[in-house]
């Protein structure tokens, strides 16, 4: 199996692909050229490459990683809040009263934002001044206009 490196790790690990059963019953070009005595040299060279074949994998892969940031980071909202502006807070999973069917608002009362924990995250308080118990993701928030 190949990653997004484009080597396989059996190649990562001892230099050289492998050579699979079914591939020693068909006429191969690497089975008909096999040579027992030339083998441990090539073995011995590919064996000593291995640190560069690690080394373009690991650039490969920085770029591919570089390259799936991008792309997540071009489809993301930022939203940024302040601290005393109202939010809406998103309505997920156990919080919906199922007693309300599908036609529930999906976000519910406004909360005061109080400080935020580090970019993204935010602690939250009613109105009636009651904290929440923890921060909630800037995701799960949007901005309150009255």
């Amino acid at each position: 199996m190949r990653t997004p490196i484009g080597e396989t790790p059996f190649r990562l690990a001892y230099g050289n692909e492998a050579v699979i059963p079914a591939e020693v019953g068909l006429a191969s070009y690497r089975v008909a050229n096999h040579d027992e005595e030339k083998n441990d040299e090539v073995m011995h060279l590919q064996l000593n490459m291995v640190d560069e074949v690690k080394a373009m994998a690991e650039q490969r892969l920085a770029r591919y990683q570089n390259l799936m940031a991008k792309h997540y980071n071009s489809r993301v909202k930022h939203r940024d809040f302040q601290i005393g502006d109202l939010v809406l807070r998103k309505v997920t999973g156990a919080n919906k009263d199922p007693t309300h069917g599908k036609l529930r608002s999906n976000w519910e009362r406004p909360y005061k934002i109080v400080s935020w924990h580090r970019k993204g995250t935010y602690y939250l308080e009613t109105l009636d001044r009651k904290k929440l118990q923890h921060p909630w993701n800037a995701e799960q928030l949007k901005i309150y206009y009255q």
